[in-house]
């Protein structure tokens, strides 16, 4: 295995002093038990990019709970383990470290779930994903500060390529073309030309993996900087295929996409929206699809839902002369996002003016009558309670009414009607 000496100075000049003093702690503990621990993945790929990344993943040829639980006796924090993976995971209150057992894995089937058994840093670096995250940085002994790189990760990081580390790497897990598009798009690299033949060829792989683990795929692009550039790289492919064949991703919805982040500023928009904008072409029963493929939440499920009702409102609420009370009947009782996302999508200027008057102003007028004033006032529970508040709000959201005083004058109108 490639090995490369003095890391160490650039490890302590890239972590907080406090993780480095833990993760010192960590490859001593390993070495007084004769094991090996090392810092893997990402964040030796972003150390190497000068790329701050603070997600620590920790692998030790040896037991990594029995380590990760010995650290913990006399550190302020909490730890998870899963006792099934080797894992463990140790949260402090501002970051937190992955412990895992150096492991091989194997599949016994496209898309299934991999065994997994102990194994050898090497052996662990050669089972992920791709080159330029197949790379370690010891810990213990004098180990500490090397380099581990057996698949020449390092070389791809300067030349800027994204590689599949071996020809049946999407078969066995083909959530990793959308992994290696993420990364392709966020370190500004490009998949080299066999990968990209391979991500080609095993695209209906995609149909073996759960609709938990694509969603999970895609909640993890959502989150990125840009998501756009992903979904369009994607388009261009053909991968959106695998999620719904009546998805597109063009010029249009990348504005959509930065108008949403405009939209939400200071704050990055929320993956409801995204999710809205994504599938806004989408009809009824080809969202419906995409709900059960992906095994949606609830609360997104909805929002795509609400999303195409008011996506048929968009004539009503275009029409000449349109009352503030009928706009807010057409949009009342739908999620906000989804109005927001029919505001970025629309494309009359009418309807988005609409829309926007509700969620600006409509959406939280309130009248001063309630239902126990009415009822105080010897009108009797029922339809015509209803439709007399309806009423008074109506005049209030028209601007008919302005006092209590105003309201109560409706509802001796409507009553004398």
């Amino acid at each position: 295995m490639q090995q490369e000496i003095d890391f160490a100075e650039k490890l302590e000049q890239t972590l907080p002093p406090q993780m480095v003093e833990f993760l010192k702690q960590a490859g001593e503990k390993a070495a007084r038990r004769n094991e090996q621990a090392y810092i893997v993945g990402g964040v030796v790929r972003d150390m190497l990019l000068g790329i701050d990344n603070f997600d620590i993943d920790l692998t030790v040829e040896g037991d990594a709970i029995t380590l990760a639980r010995e650290l913990l006796e006399n550190e302020p924090g909490k730890i998870t383990v899963h006792k099934q993976f080797n894992t463990a995971t140790i949260e402090f209150d501002d970051w937190s470290v992955d412990f895992a057992t150096a492991r091989s894995e194997t599949y016994d089937q496209p898309g299934a779930l991999p065994k997994i058994t102990p194994a050898s840093l090497e052996e662990d670096l050669k089972r992920r994903d791709f080159t330029v995250n197949a790379l370690a940085i010891g810990l213990s002994g004098k180990n500490y500060g090397k380099l581990y790189d057996p698949c020449n990760g390092k070389s791809d990081l300067q030349t800027r390529k994204i590689r599949i580390l071996h020809d049946g790497s999407f078969i066995d897990d083909s959530t990793r073309i959308w992994r290696g598009l993420r990364y392709e798009q966020r370190l500004g690299f490009r998949l080299e030309p066999h990968t990209i033949e391979l991500l080609k060829r095993d695209i209906p792989m995609l149909d073996t993996v759960s609709g938990e683990r694509l969603s999970y795929e895609i909640e993890c692009i959502l989150k990125e900087k840009c998501p756009e550039r992903v979904f369009s790289r994607a388009y261009r492919l053909g991968v959106f295929g695998s999620l719904n064949p009546f998805i597109e991703f063009d010029s249009r919805k990348e504005e959509w996409f930065a108008r949403a982040r405009e939209m939400s500023y200071p704050n990055t928009p929320a993956a409801v929206l995204y999710w809205m904008l994504l599938t806004y072409e989408l009809d009824i029963a080809n969202r419906e699809k995409l709900i059960s493929r992906l095994r949606l939440p609830k609360q997104i499920a909805q929002s795509l839902r609400d999303c195409h009702a008011i996506e048929e409102r968009l004539e009503m609420l275009a029409a000449p002369k349109i009352k503030n009370s009928e706009i807010y009947r057409l949009l009342h009782g739908y999620s906000p996002s989804a109005i927001i996302a029919n505001i970025i999508a629309a494309g009359k200027d009418e309807s988005r003016a609409a829309l926007k008057l509700y969620i600006e102003k409509l959406k939280n007028v309130k009248s001063t009558i309630n239902g126990s004033d009415l009822l105080n006032m010897g009108i009797e529970q029922g339809p015509q309670l209803k439709r007399i508040l309806d009423a008074v709000l109506d005049a209030r959201l028209n601007g008919e009414v302005v006092t209590r005083e105003d309201e109560i004058a409706v509802i001796g109108k409507f009553m004398a009607e």
